[in-house]
């Protein structure tokens, strides 16, 4: 191999959200013999990455989230072309309608997008998705992070199937895995060793579905007065939940803990997760919840149910309905047995098929097939894997 592959990685998120954590997941483990890395991102959110992204991965600002920004779209092109980029890679449809267009027209060999999510949100002409299939035809490889989202975006979007690959998101394990004295940190949080605690892990968004959580929570407290339910996140409802919470008076039970960037530390005090979303893609918080041992009470959404199975790694409820939240919730908070039995099921089950590693692989594994098949380049590397994109290997199943 002459030279690494140049690969640029672009959302115009205004947050920190799952995408730009999968899009860290990549930027750490995609191999550095093969490829050379950059990112390219709105200000505000590159301040918050930089921290976590690695050195040698050059993170630059742009703001590109306008059709009238050309001077942002010129300087794209400008970036695309200067540094040789074999592979654009963009993070929701928001972001591929404005970049995969313009690195097709830079001449960039290999576009790829991953939308994430199912976009719930869309109401008239928007829901017809002209314009996603018509930035489709700019792209080689659209990646579905669960079969769920594979199949909305064939079945409702209409993506040309053979464009669709699936691979589920992954985390780093390691961060993870239990470390220190959690009842220290309790303390620290001014939780008392005996309360009940629940974390919820997301955005403040009307996706995320916190409002159903808060409505379930008068029937909890009645039962657990001590309950602390912590909103690790921060968004444009804060100000609103704050108020649903002032009106339902849980201010001594619910806390606003904001933008946190180590979910570690507000996993190890958890009890459990709830995330009580109205859409997702494939809910990395409920993998890392998973691999630090701490069960999942999900709406059975998406692809939730590729992690969160039903009586196995977790507790499925139906969205937007805050009776069955709280009588999983109470369910969970009565029975530590149960709770400890999802736990340790869902960690064995996150480790075997949401790791870093095979997420990695398989990205490596489609990059270099898209580059093989419009360049003619053809990387070989020692000990590689059988191919799972071409072999289709797929993620064990569990069934309840």
């Amino acid at each position: 191999m002459t030279h690494p592959i140049s690969v640029l990685h672009f959302t115009n998120g205004p947050t920190r959200g799952g995408a730009e954590e999968h899009i860290l997941t990549l930027l750490r483990g995609l191999d550095r013999r093969y490829f050379r890395l950059h990112l390219v991102c709105a200000p505000e959110v590159a301040e918050k990455m930089r921290p976590d992204v690695p050195s040698d991965v050059e993170l630059i600002p742009l703001l590109l989230r306008k059709p009238n920004q050309a001077r942002a779209a010129l300087r794209f092109i400008q970036i695309v072309r200067s540094r040789k980029i074999e592979i654009l890679h963009s993070h929701l449809f928001y972001s591929s309608l404005f970049a995969s267009p313009l690195g097709a027209l830079a001449g960039v060999p290999v576009v790829v997008e991953t939308p994430h999510v199912r976009e719930l949100w869309r109401k008239g002409i928007k829901a017809n998705f002209v314009v996603d299939r018509t930035v489709a035809r700019s792209l080689d490889a659209v990646i579905a992070v669960s079969y769920a989202n594979a199949e909305y975006l064939i079945k409702s979007k209409g993506l040309p199937a053979r464009k669709i690959h699936v691979i589920h998101n992954g985390c780093d394990i390691r961060r993870f895995s239990p470390s220190g004295d959690p009842s220290a940190y309790r303390a620290a949080q001014g939780i008392a060793a005996t309360d009940p605690a629940i974390v919820v892990l997301a955005r403040l968004e009307p996706q995320k579905g916190h409002s159903f959580l808060l409505n379930a929570l008068p029937q909890v407290v009645a039962e657990f007065p001590h309950l602390q339910v912590i909103l690790v996140g921060d968004g444009a409802l804060r100000a609103d939940l704050e108020m649903h919470v002032r009106e339902l008076k849980l201010e001594a039970n619910v806390v606003f803990a904001g933008y946190q960037s180590n979910p570690m530390q507000w996993l190890s005090i958890a009890d459990f997760t709830v995330l009580p979303s109205l859409y997702e893609g494939l809910p990395l918080v409920a993998i890392e919840s998973l691999a630090a041992g701490k069960t999942v009470i999900a709406t059975a959404v998406d692809g939730s149910p590729e992690v969160v199975v039903h009586e196995k790694t977790g507790l499925l409820v139906p969205p937007g309905d805050p009776q069955s939240l709280a009588t999983a919730v109470l369910r969970l908070l009565r029975d530590e047995g149960l709770r400890q039995r999802l736990g340790d099921m869902g960690k064995d089950f996150v480790l075997e098929n949401f790791t870093q590693e095979r997420q990695v692989s398989r990205t490596e594994d489609l990059y270099f097939k898209l580059l093989a098949e419009k360049t003619g380049r053809v990387v070989r590397r020692d000990e590689r894997h059988a191919d799972p994109i071409a072999s289709g290997e797929a993620a064990t199943v569990l069934t309840a």
